[in-house]
């Protein structure tokens, strides 16, 4: 029996529903927990949330006057005696009410006071994002188990483009040395394209025939064939791409792809695969045993179009959110504006990246990366770096992204959320 003063939920036997209850009440305190906390659920709750402005406090004057809701968020950011507060919340609400709770504190003692002492369901630290709302609220809002994954498995990037040409393997390969250059992250970069993919070209690495052998024999794949397969850009860069004759088709084995991207994941923190969508096995496989998917556009009818059919195809068991939706090449000429784009596809977009063709061009021809430089190019990459991978960085030179990310890392623990707990 949960301990008194606990917000543990009761058996529904023990309190039944009425109708008169709101099915989910969020108390946040500030816009971009609001904000994130929309996004992250909308697949979770397609109807929408009720927001109201303000953190515990008042969640508890609010609550004394209105039927408890089955679900309530809180926010107990800047509260200085978190523990005492949500002890006082406890009072006002019915025994059966599901509490998630975000804040401002990140250490794991406060976090088992909350889950385990007080019967909160579960605890999000700011600055939230979107993806970390989808992975660990929404499950619990839906009444279904947490998503999990291995704690010392590396986190698999998907980035597609809608359309030949609009730019996603410049974006994923910028993206690749962006976590594994700067951020300083074991990185490897798959270009699953092994005709006549361009990630190779773009970082001024070596193609090999260790991709087309992992697909084809997949029984060979070990840690060892992994370090020799993958090319090495930089000590925390690699890249595993072929370039085979334009009339062989290589064959693949059933299965392969998964045992590629768990070899890979092994010894990775990042798997950023530059995914065309083909009607492929080894592509199908590969779209479904990823994380997060990027889906990169252009502003024309035609991008948007095909946008909307590739957010229409089902999420893999990995992905609690859709995918994200990066506008490249805004400000093309005879383009479409982006309220335009956000119009037709009846949703925002989640990164814009604007069309610097010179500059983009330039470091193709060189085989070096264009977020090397400051400007609306990096800025594009550095907001990805943050939709897919739990990552705020500053939009600042290398050297200041770089100790942002080694002070993030010390906040939130080796292996981020799941180590913590």
């Amino acid at each position: 029996m949960p301990p008194e003063g606990s917000l543990a939920p009761r058996s529904a036997e023990a309190a039944p529903s009425r109708p008169d209850r709101p099915d989910i009440v969020a108390f946040v305190a500030d816009a971009e927990t609001e904000t994130a906390l929309r996004e992250g659920l909308i697949e979770a709750v397609p109807e929408g949330i009720e927001m109201r402005r303000g953190n515990v406090h008042a969640a508890i004057a609010a609550l004394q006057k209105m039927p408890t809701p089955r679900t309530l968020i809180v926010d107990v950011g800047g509260e200085d005696q978190p523990l005492t507060a949500l002890g006082d919340l406890s009072l006002v609400v019915e025994p059966d009410v599901r509490v998630l709770t975000v804040g401002d504190r990140d250490d794991v003692n406060f976090y088992r006071q909350v889950t385990r002492g007080l019967g909160v369901l579960e605890y999000l630290y700011k600055p939230l994002q979107r993806d970390m709302v989808a992975r660990h609220f929404g499950p619990l809002i839906m009444r279904q188990a947490p998503q999990t994954e291995g704690v010392h498995g590396g986190r698999v990037v998907t980035v597609t483009g809608t359309r030949g040409g609009v730019g996603a393997s410049t974006l994923a390969a910028n993206l690749a040395w962006h976590f594994g250059v700067e951020a300083k992250r074991h990185t490897v970069l798959l270009d699953s394209d092994m005709h006549r993919g361009t990630c190779a070209l773009l970082l001024g690495a070596k193609t090999g025939a260790g991709l087309r052998t992992a697909i084809e024999t997949p029984s060979r794949i070990d840690e060892l064939f992994v370090e020799r397969a993958a090319q090495p850009v930089s000590e925390r860069l690699h890249v595993l791409a072929g370039e085979e004759k334009l009339h062989e088709q290589p064959a693949y084995a059933q299965g392969g792809a998964a045992k590629l991207i768990d070899a890979l994941r092994r010894r990775y923190n990042f798997v950023v695969v530059d995914l065309p969508f083909t009607g492929l096995l080894m592509h199908r496989d590969l779209l479904m045993l990823a994380h997060q998917r990027v889906l990169v556009t252009e502003p024309t009818l035609a991008g948007v179009r095909d946008t909307l059919r590739l957010l229409a195809l089902p999420n893999g068991p990995q992905q609690p959110r859709r995918a994200v939706i990066v506008l490249n090449r805004m400000g093309l000429p005879g383009g479409l504006t982006r309220r335009q784009v956000e119009e037709a596809l009846k949703m925002k977009v989640d990164v814009v990246v604007p069309d610097l063709p010179k500059i983009v061009g330039n470091a193709a021809s060189l085989g070096e990366p264009a977020a090397a430089a400051r400007g609306g190019f990096r800025t594009g990459v550095l907001d990805m770096a943050r939709e897919v991978a739990f990552v705020r960085l500053l939009d600042a030179s290398p050297e200041q992204s770089l100790a942002a990310l080694a002070g993030a890392k010390r906040r939130r623990g080796l292996f981020g959320l799941k180590a913590r707990r």
